[in-house]
């Protein structure tokens, strides 16, 4: 049979208030806690989370949402949130949006109802109506990767405009002037990484040609189906600008098909550095985002809003990034 606070209390000698007060995280003396602490070790005991919610309103657990569970960037990231959550003796409860807002209201609706204590998001747009009913019921939410239009929640991203500028004027010191460019249409990810294309190319004095622009979503096929596009050009650009790490895959696989090499024959920038530039050759110049300290920073906040229990003004960190450089990018004169 389990044992119980009961046979703790045998065991030390003391009230079962006391020995109560330490379980649900409350001080108690340290010659108490040490008896403590030897009979649950001794007796095995083990704690009744939801025995101990209902007096603390506290469940020890998060909520994550993610638009895709599919992705290796959301993957990353989720297992830096769930590193610093469990250091802090939280667990986690994730839930796939499938790129859906309707998807991610039902789960946001499931969350609350399994209680956790607060939610990290990573949405599936800007329009993040579907977390009202967790600020209405005092959860508190973190954003990562992507803000809120209305700036109404905690957030932690980076600057992606600033981080593509960066990408861009890249190529252009290395003598690029006709860049491509593949992007997201659809994310704000993808629209804020064109916007900063656009940006040191207009700095630069270069033409932005529309059709050196191949937009749709942040995915394989369309990286393949873009990079195809911007390959079969009469003038075709000298270097392309891949802004998200699906899109990057698909666009080296489009490459791969032709004749072409790469920087021999056009040079390469792409965003994230994860599996893809280790084991591809050339190995990729990359942006690269701050992904663990993207996670634990989520975490850290989502733990200080939860331990204040208050709803304050939300703040957003915004964390910078680094190109790291490979083998892709030729210098022309």
């Amino acid at each position: 049979m389990a044992a119980t606070i009961r046979d703790i209390k045998e065991q030390t000698g003391l009230s079962l208030a006391t020995i109560s007060k330490y379980l649900n995280g409350g001080n108690v003396l340290p010659e108490n806690r040490m008896k403590i602490e030897a009979a649950i070790k001794e007796l095995h005991y083990e704690v009744n989370e939801i025995a101990r919610g209902l007096v603390t309103n506290r469940t020890r657990t998060v909520g994550v949402l993610a638009y895709s569970v599919e992705s290796i960037f959301n993957g990353t990231l989720l297992r830096h949130i769930g590193n610093s959550l469990r250091k802090a003796g939280y667990g986690l409860m994730i839930c796939d949006s499938c790129d859906d807002p309707k998807i991610e209201a039902e789960n946001v609706n499931f969350l609350l109802g399994k209680k956790v204590d607060g939610i990290i998001a990573l949405p599936v747009s800007t329009e993040t109506d579907s977390l009202k009913s967790a600020k209405k019921a005092k959860v508190p939410v973190v954003l990562l990767d992507r803000p809120s239009r209305d700036a109404e929640f905690d957030c932690v991203r980076i600057d992606n405009c600033r981080a593509a500028y960066q990408a861009v004027k890249f190529l252009l010191d290395n003598g690029h002037k006709r860049i491509g460019i593949v992007c997201s249409r659809t994310e704000y990810t993808g629209r804020e990484r064109c916007k900063g294309y656009r940006k040191a190319m207009e700095e630069a004095g270069c033409v932005l040609r529309k059709e050196y622009c191949a937009s749709g979503t942040h995915s394989i096929e369309f990286g393949f189906e873009g990079m195809s596009r911007l390959l079969s050009l009469k003038e075709r650009p000298t270097a392309v600008f891949m802004t998200n790490y699906e899109v990057a895959l698909g666009a080296v696989m489009a490459l791969n098909k032709t004749n072409l090499h790469c920087p021999e024959d056009i040079s390469l920038m792409g965003f994230d550095d994860l599996i893809m530039s280790h084991v591809i050759h050339p190995r990729l110049h990359m942006v690269v985002q701050p992904m663990k300290e993207m996670g634990e920073k989520a975490a850290e906040l989502l733990l200080e809003r939860i331990g204040s229990g208050q709803q304050e003004m939300a703040m957003e960190i915004v964390l910078g990034t680094r190109i790291s450089e490979g083998d892709s990018v030729a210098e022309i004169g």
